[in-house]
């Protein structure tokens, strides 16, 4: 990257993530403690890491805005007074104040999450039967923690996931405009962390012979495949996003090839989700070429899996 670059012009991550991600934080908890001037602050120091042009930067922009108006309606011009103390510190003043109130914060951060994660251990424990629920609630974590580190990953608002019993999961976050292509490789990152832990299941069971790790390995992969359905709230509706028409063609007929190496039904619905992809007006004017390669890669790694692995799962098709 050039010197004094704030983002890599290939894959669009935000070289100061990591502090852009700290100074929200602790912007967002000092708005909550009632510290609008301070959150102000905190927003302030922002701007010289993020892109003039960035659409981060004119959220960030705003949001001081709308901050300055509130201070201005309500008189909160003093300095807060109970963290005069760490004012001292003058730029690391929010950080320090956020660590002040570090356990309090985390708890309500992750009470969400731990109180869904376990409701829907439970519920798959009582109809399975607690080693597959335990380990089918855990294939589930590892598929949106994908989606959540490779967001992280990029400087992008994103919360820690949550699990609704029944349906499955989801990981809120703020996309600010990122490219289509950026889109794509946050939808693929669940379906290939779903690959990684479904084949761990597999080489386990390999060692093993427990049927339980093949019952994990297959319903795992073929959950995974379902989610590349190129359909809406689905992770292959938004990757599906940033190909091109040949690329969509490509992955068709991938899926046939698939389905009839594997028989396994799953691979004809991404076939007909991706069939009706060809003739929506949504192609993009820039297509990615690597979040096509990358999506036929976890299809075909998936694949791999469903294939080698007996069809013992609660979800299989076998």
């Amino acid at each position: 990257m050039p010197p004094g670059a704030l983002v890599c012009p290939l894959c669009h991550t935000l070289v100061h993530a990591a502090n852009l991600e700290g100074l929200a934080a602790a912007a967002r908890q000092l708005e909550a403690d009632g510290h609008i001037s301070d959150a102000r602050q905190a927003w302030m120091q922002m701007l010289p890491l993020l892109p003039a042009n960035s659409e981060q930067a004119d959220w960030t922009k705003k949001k001081i805005a709308a901050l300055h108006t509130e201070i201005a309606s309500v008189g909160l011009t003093k300095p807060s007074i109970r963290n005069d103390w760490a004012k001292k510190f003058g730029p690391l003043a929010p950080l320090l104040v956020l660590l002040s109130k570090a356990k309090g914060l985390l708890f309500l951060l992750k009470a969400n999450f731990l109180l869904s994660f376990l409701s829907f251990i439970w519920l798959y424990a009582v109809l399975f039967g607690w080693k597959f629920g335990l380990g089918f609630a855990v294939l589930i974590l590892i598929h949106e923690m994908g989606h959540y580190i490779d967001i992280k990953s990029r400087g992008l608002p994103v919360e820690m996931p949550v699990f609704i019993p029944g349906l499955g999961a989801y990981v809120k976050w703020r996309a600010l405009n990122v490219s289509l292509e950026t889109r794509a490789y946050v939808s693929l990152a669940g379906p290939l962390a779903g690959f990684v832990s479904a084949a761990a299941c597999c080489f386990i069971y390999f060692q093993t012979r427990d049927p339980i790790w093949a019952a994990l390995a297959h319903t795992g992969a073929w959950l995974n495949v379902l989610n590349l359905i190129p359909v809406f709230m689905l992770d292959g509706g938004e990757a599906m996003n940033a190909l091109a028409m040949w690329a969509r063609i490509a992955i068709f007929t991938t899926c046939i090839a698939l389905w009839a190496a594997v028989s396994d039904g799953v691979f004809l619905l991404v076939a007909a989700g991706t069939a009706y992809r060809l003739f929506t007006k949504d192609r993009p004017r820039e297509p990615s070429y690597r979040a096509a390669a990358y999506f036929l890669a976890v299809l075909c790694l998936l694949a791999l899996v469903i294939k080698i692995t007996p069809g013992h799962g609660a979800f299989s098709s076998h």
